[in-house]
Formats: C-alpha cells, sequence, structure tokens
C-alpha cells in the first residue's frame, strides 16, 4: 500500500510513532462533483470570512482472473433476448450492479451478434473498442442499460479521452438521426430523440467534470442544439434543462477550487503564531469544542461534502497507462481535469497533524492527557457514526513519534477505549476488522430509516488501494485485442458503491465556529511538533539530544 501510494501520490502509511498515514506532497487546486443539496455548502460559509491566521459487500481486492481470454477467443453464447425497453428508468447508483457484480438484464442489440461483443450468460465479457461504443449509443429500437453506461463511460478514459468519445457519439448520434429523417418517418425521429438526449444528460450528470473541456462542450452543445431545432417544444425545454444543471455543477466546481486555494494560502505554521501570540491566550480545540460527539459531527460534514466533489472518473484517471494500441505519446497528458482525490488525501494528513498539534502544544502533563482522551472519545464518536476516515486520521495522529513518544503523558491517559479502536482499524489480515465494521455500517445504510443511519465515509486510502489492485489485478485488453470489459464490471461496481455513500446528505446542525476552526487553524509542521514534543518531556538519548538542539537552533534561534 505504501509503494502504491508513494507512486501516485506521494504518500507512506505508517507503522505505530511514524508519520500520518498519507503524506501529500502536492498542493495545487481542486475540482469537484457539485452536492445537489440546496443548503449551504461548508466552503460557501468560509469563503467570505477571514482564517484564524490573518459495505454491502466487503471491499476486498478481488482479482479477476484473465482465464477468459481463451472463452473469449473461442464462440461466444450470445442469446436474443425476448424484449426491449424503449427507455430505462434510473434507478440509485446501489441498484446498478447485483451480488456477482454483472448486470443480470444486459442484453445485446440484434446487430451485436457481428458486432464483435462477446457474452456468457448474458453477460457482456469483451468487445472491440468501436463495438463496444456502438453499443452506447441508442437508436430506434434499443437504448443501452444503465450500468453499461457507467461502465463504460468509466472505463473509455483508459483507451481514449472523453473528447474524442463524445465525438464518436455524436457522429454515430447524427447519423441515425439522418437515417430516420431519410425515411421521412417523424415518428422514428420522436423515437430516437429523447433517447439521445437521455445518454446525453446521463453522462453530464454522472460525469460533469469531462465538460470542462472546451472540445466536450462544444460537441454537446452542437448535438443538443441539433436536438433543441426540432419541432418538439419539449425536447428545447430538456436540452435547456440539461445545459443550465451541468453548468451550475461546474460552477460549483471552479467556487470549490477557489475556496480551497484560499485556505491553502492562508495557512500558516502554528509555530510562527506561537512566536507572535503568548500561548497562555492561544485557544486550543476543547475551548472551541468541548463536546467529543460535536466535534465528530463537524467532522463528519467535512468529510461528506469533500467526498461529494470527487468524481468517479478521478479513480481511474489515477491510474490512467499508455494504453499499447495507442500511437499517440503525448496524448495521457491533458487528460486529468480534476484532483479532488488528491485534495481529500491532504485534508486527512491536516486532520493528522491537527490532533497531533493539539496533543502536543499544552505545556502541563494533565493538559495533554486530558486532550488525547478528548480525541479517543472523538474517535469512538466517529466509529459510531460510521466516519471511518476522520477516526483513521485522528489515530494516525495519535501514533505519530512526536506523540507517541510522551510516555509520561501517556502513563496518565485511560487507554482502554483507545486500544479497542486501534483494534477495530488493526491493518493486520488485509484490514479484516475494519472491512467488517464497514460492512456492518454498508449494511445498516441500505436498511436504514434515518438519515444518520446511512452515513458510511471509508477509510480513503484503502478504498483507493483496493481499486489500484483491482486494475492492476488483470490488463485492460485481451490477446485478441478486445477490451477485458469482466474486468470493468468489477471496477465500475466498487466505484458505484462509493458513489452512493458520498451522495449521502450530512443530517447534523452545522456548527460555523468549528468548522472555522477545523478547516483553517494553524498547525505544526513535523519539525515543530518534534520540537514540542521535547519541550514538554526532554529527550531520551543522544539522537534525540542532537536532534532538540538542531531543532532549537533552526526553529528558535536558540542554542
Amino acid at each position: 500500500m505504501a509503494k502504491f501510494l508513494a507512486a501516485l501520490l506521494g504518500c507512506t502509511l505508517p507503522s505505530k510513532g511514524a508519520s500520518p498515514v498519507l503524506e501529500c506532497k502536492s498542493h495545487s487546486q481542486v475540482g469537484l462533483k457539485s452536492s445537489t443539496k440546496k443548503t449551504g455548502t461548508i466552503f460557501s460559509t468560509l469563503a467570505g470570512e477571514k482564517s484564524s491566521s490573518d459495505y454491502s459487500k466487503e471491499q476486498q481486492w478481488k482479482p479477476v482472473y484473465c482465464s477468459l481470454a481463451a472463452m473469449c477467443l473461442s464462440n461466444p453464447l450470445i442469446e436474443k433476448p425476448g424484449g426491449k425497453e424503449s427507455m430505462p428508468q434510473t434507478p440509485p447508483f446501489s441498484a446498478m450492479f447485483d451480488s456477482s457484480g454483472y448486470n443480470r438484464n444486459l442484453y445485446q442489440s440484434a446487430e451485436d451478434s457481428c458486432g464483435g461483443l462477446y457474452y456468457h450468460d448474458n453477460n457482456l465479457l469483451s468487445g472491440s473498442l468501436e463495438a463496444l461504443i456502438q453499443h452506447l449509443v441508442p437508436n430506434v429500437d434499443y437504448y443501452p442499460d444503465r450500468t453499461y453506461i457507467f461502465t463504460f463511460l468509466l472505463s473509455s478514459r483508459l483507451f481514449m479521452h472523453p473528447y474524442e468519445l463524445m465525438a464518436k457519439v455524436c457522429h454515430l448520434c447524427v447519423e441515425h438521426q439522418r437515417l430516420s429523417e431519410g425515411d421521412g418517418d417523424k415518428n422514428q425521429m420522436r423515437k430516437i430523440a429523447p433517447k439521445i438526449l437521455q445518454l446525453l444528460t446521463e453522462w453530464t450528470e454522472t460525469f460533469p467534470y469531462d465538460f470542462r473541456d472546451e472540445r466536450m462542450m462544444r460537441n454537446l452543445k452542437d448535438l443538443a442544439h441539433r436536438m433543441a431545432s426540432g419541432e418538439e417544444q419539449t425536447y428545447r425545454k430538456n436540452v435547456q434543462q440539461m445545459m443550465q444543471c451541468l453548468i451550475r455543477k461546474l460552477a460549483a466546481l471552479s467556487q470549490y477550487e477557489e475556496v480551497l486555494a484560499k485556505l491553502s494560502s492562508t495557512a500558516t505554521d502554528r509555530l510562527t503564531v506561537l512566536k507572535t501570540k503568548p500561548q497562555s491566550i492561544q485557544r486550543d480545540i476543547m475551548t472551541v469544542c468541548s463536546d467529543p460527539y460535536t466535534l465528530a459531527q463537524q467532522l463528519t460534514h467535512i468529510e461528506l461534502e469533500r467526498l461529494n466533489y470527487i468524481g468517479p472518473e478521478e479513480f481511474v484517471q489515477a491510474f490512467v497507462q499508455k494504453d499499447p494500441l495507442d500511437n499517440d505519446k503525448s496524448c495521457y497528458s491533458e487528460r486529468k481535469k480534476t484532483r479532488n482525490l488528491e485534495a481529500y488525501v491532504e485534508w486527512f494528513n491536516r486532520l493528522s497533524y491537527l490532533v497531533a498539534t493539539e496533543i502536543c502544544m499544552p505545556v502541563k502533563k494533565k493538559h495533554r492527557a486530558r486532550m488525547i482522551e478528548y480525541f479517543i472519545d472523538v474517535a469512538r464518536e466517529c466509529f459510531n457514526i460510521g466516519n471511518f476516515n476522520s477516526l483513521m486520521a485522528i489515530i494516525s495522529g495519535m501514533n505519530m513519534s512526536p506523540v507517541s513518544r510522551l510516555k509520561k503523558t501517556w502513563a496518565k491517559v485511560k487507554t482502554a477505549k483507545f486500544d479497542i479502536l486501534e483494534h477495530q482499524m488493526d491493518p493486520s489480515s488485509n484490514f479484516y476488522n475494519y472491512r467488517t465494521a464497514l460492512r456492518g455500517a454498508a449494511q445498516r445504510s441500505l436498511t436504514a430509516h434515518s438519515s444518520r443511519e446511512k452515513i458510511v465515509i471509508p477509510f480513503f486510502s484503502l478504498l483507493i488501494k483496493d481499486i489500484y489492485f483491482l486494475n492492476e489485478g488483470c490488463v485492460n485488453r485481451l490477446p485478441n485485442g478486445h477490451v477485458n470489459f469482466e474486468k470493468f464490471w468489477e471496477l465500475a461496481k466498487q466505484v458505484s458503491e462509493f458513489m452512493t455513500w458520498k451522495q449521502v446528505e450530512c443530517p447534523f446542525e452545522r456548527d460555523r465556529k468549528v468548522l472555522q476552526y477545523l478547516l483553517s487553524v494553524p498547525v505544526f509542521s513535523e519539525d515543530a511538533l518534534y520540537l514540542a514534543s521535547y519541550e514538554s518531556e526532554g529527550p531520551e538519548n543522544n539522537i534525540e539530544k542532537d536532534r532538540w538542539k538542531s531543532l532549537r537552533s533552526s526553529l528558535l534561534g536558540r542554542v
């Protein structure tokens, strides 16, 4: 996991006494999926203010073995469906995939038997890229199942730019329209137009960040204009609604990026603040929020809002590699339009460092012990809520070396509750205990009677690792050049479960003062944490003494 995160995000996973779980080196701006909530967001609330310095299924890696290559090269098992629905309903993401990972209702259209798509028990296993694109585009008698739309739009970016796919889709849609117009059958046109519009709506709603590319937006507008120029007033209205919704989402993304950039630009080291402001008049987190449950609620607000801005495509784009059948060596350089995934990692890091800072700050031992017990209670409340990411960030902060070395402080702490939490997040057996708890939270969410029971916030770096190894566990293309669609069913299934979790609206009341503190209060750097730790409880050996002297000299200008 550490090797993967180091390669992907510049991150590390700690053992006890190490730095936080994730340490991201990137600090560029962020982007995100627009929230559908009508209430004001955390970030819009803080945008105009100055900062204080100024599982329904266990998410284990199950490799999709590529032994199906031989099967796909033999005679495919193709069965003709008994009939088709003209237009599908749009189910929630949780209903998109059944327990096997495949959609049992995905049937091929009539031309697929000679179009290079291979099935087994009505499950699409593989196909040529061109045939898969053809399968995406509706015609008079056919509309693709939503599971296929989501899976192909998610995975196709491993083989081509979204704008290239959009251009091909637009060309095929226009051709279908021309054929209908050539026949002079207006009924045919009335059948195909809403299906094309539905496909475009699915794309803009699920993958809105694709349309930050001007080429994508140009193609969308051209095809939408062609549809809206018809006789049907309804089409014009629906096209207008689709475009307005997309523009709102992209505007929300830009606003979110601006707010996070402002928070980042105003961030300062806590040590700098201490030099100009006596510690005796500085606030700590317990003076801002004395109730651990309230703090856990506010952390959940931040987690859910940031999760909501992560687009499903970001999981795939993070692992994009050169397609061996693609001769364009530069095609991957422009692919990434957002970095919400990395921004979420940075939030995890900030929370870990904030916890360590709050523990190392107090001069008195009893105050440090009280702060540790406070965060243990916050972590327990996060666990009960289903906020596993904040839980792990808090545990990570308390396991950092500057905190774990405070032996005299820990001797005053009642650690029984902390031991239970550490057991729940124990990384042994591939985080078996955590995965069991996550599965329980996911099951609770499926049968929830209240919005509080729907909350599932996974330990994010482990989710990334699972998806990464699923991606690495099998090739994208089979020996015959076909796209290995069986692999992408599994990938889409995992991402769709995340999509369900991230769309939950936080039920807790916002506390503006606490949110402001969590998002903007300065935190110690790693060196400052060690210095504060040594100042609280002196060095125990010569190595620590030498480091203490070095830090006092470099950070405080003292010998």
